[in-house]
């Protein structure tokens, strides 16, 4: 069944006027699973990470669903409870509103603590609050602004049904290793890399290690059909992914 990413991407196209085409990379079919050219598909070595506590919600800018280097995508492929929403200035899709206030989920809005009031930053995911008598704990909810960092900046100012998240402010001295499309500073991180850090901080180690590297084996893949080049599947970025999940071996329909 297709993810939340997937479906968005799908009813962005139906809206879309002209054909999209993105910059760089095959201009022929791409595979409706990884988006990938068919011949360096990567369907087959998507990971299957179950009992997964933590969700994603990503807030995407207007065309990041349709772009093939997108790594929310990757988040999706991953982690079950993933949810997907276009963003716009004037309009708020009611399904957001309604997930950032469902009791069973604790939402932290994920962006850098320096350009929020001191009193809204957290550095760490909190222990859940003592739930109601038999009531679940609340699960941790990472709100993603997935966008290019002006895009990003810009959705954070004008969205106020955000206002009153907490803001997850990463802390992390490790690069940007991220090689798709580049920022012009190296602790911007993509999407993926963003998301494997709130699982680290969330506790779920094995999460964050499948989505980097998945990422690595996304990357591998991507520039390889950019360039023509044949795939190694047997390379350092392959077998660390191995090593860590059960391939799912199927493609989205």
């Amino acid at each position: 069944m297709p993810h939340a990413v997937s479906r968005l991407r799908t009813a962005r196209l139906a809206r879309a006027s002209k054909p999209f085409l993105a910059r760089g990379g095959p201009r022929n079919a791409r595979c409706a699973g990884c988006r990938l050219n068919p011949g360096h598909c990567m369907c087959a070595l998507r990971p299957v990470v179950p009992g997964v506590n933590a969700g994603v919600c990503l807030v995407m800018a207007d065309i990041e669903a349709l772009k093939p280097s997108n790594t929310g995508w990757l988040i999706a492929d991953v982690v079950a409870d993933t949810f997907a929403f276009e963003w716009a200035r004037t309009v708020v899709d009611p399904a957001l509103i309604a997930l950032l206030a469902d009791p069973q989920w604790q939402p932290y809005l994920v962006f850098p603590g320096e350009f929020v009031a001191a009193e809204r930053v957290v550095t760490e995911v909190l222990p859940p609050a003592a739930p109601a008598a038999g009531a679940p704990a609340k699960r941790p909810l990472f709100v993603l602004l997935d966008a290019t960092w002006p895009e990003a900046r810009k959705m954070f100012r004008k969205s106020p049904y955000l206002d009153k998240l907490p803001v997850l402010s990463l802390q992390s001295e490790q690069l940007s290793r991220y090689k798709l499309r580049r920022s012009q500073r190296d602790e911007h991180f993509c999407t993926s890399e963003v998301a494997a850090l709130c699982f680290a901080l969330a506790g779920e180690a094995h999460v964050a290690d499948t989505l980097e590297a998945y990422l690595d084996v996304f990357t591998n893949h991507y520039l390889k059909a950019k360039q023509q080049q044949p795939l190694d599947l047997e390379d350092a970025a392959h077998q660390r992914l191995k090593k860590l999940h059960t391939p799912i071996g199927t493609h989205f329909v």
